[in-house]
């Protein structure tokens, strides 16, 4: 039995590219950017080794672990990163920070969001007179979890 066109069921199977996202900071959508890397979750492991018992180790759930996001993008007049990033110099100024994956039409897929998040590196453009590549810039960005939905 097929799904009726453009149910949930039928869009659960619908495979979305990577290169359609939003990075909003504190609500507000932020420019365009070639790459997002940080949409991790990991769970440390702990190691039981109990007296007496010898034939394997306890293995039990410890704490999430949760890396910096990096993002990348062509320099522009916009700059917001850089102003947030210094800005939090003196005291962190913690924001919520959401990427939003979308599909072809606009429409969004997942989102995660990322809980109290402030600017830890950013990187400008490496500049070279014989070049001819864009100039870019890296911001790395701190949090202290992660909500998908």
């Amino acid at each position: 039995m097929t799904a009726p066109s453009g149910t949930a069921a039928e869009r659960d199977l619908d495979k979305v590219g990577a290169n359609h996202f939003i990075l909003s900071i504190g609500g507000l959508a932020i420019g365009a950017f070639s790459e997002i890397e940080g949409l991790t979750v990991e769970r440390d492991l702990l190691e039981y080794q109990e007296g007496g018992v010898h034939s394997h180790v306890h293995k039990l759930p410890g704490r999430l672990k949760y890396p910096n996001l990096v993002l990348r993008r062509g320099v522009t007049n916009q700059d917001e990163l850089q102003k947030w990033f210094f800005d939090s110099v003196a005291a962190a100024q913690l924001r919520e920070v959401t990427v939003t994956l979308t599909d072809a039409m606009g429409g969004d897929v997942r989102t995660w969001a990322f809980e109290a998040a402030f600017p830890v590196k950013w990187v400008g453009p490496k500049l070279a007179a014989g070049g001819d590549n864009p100039a870019t810039e890296q911001v790395e960005i701190a949090h202290q979890g992660l909500t998908v939905t």
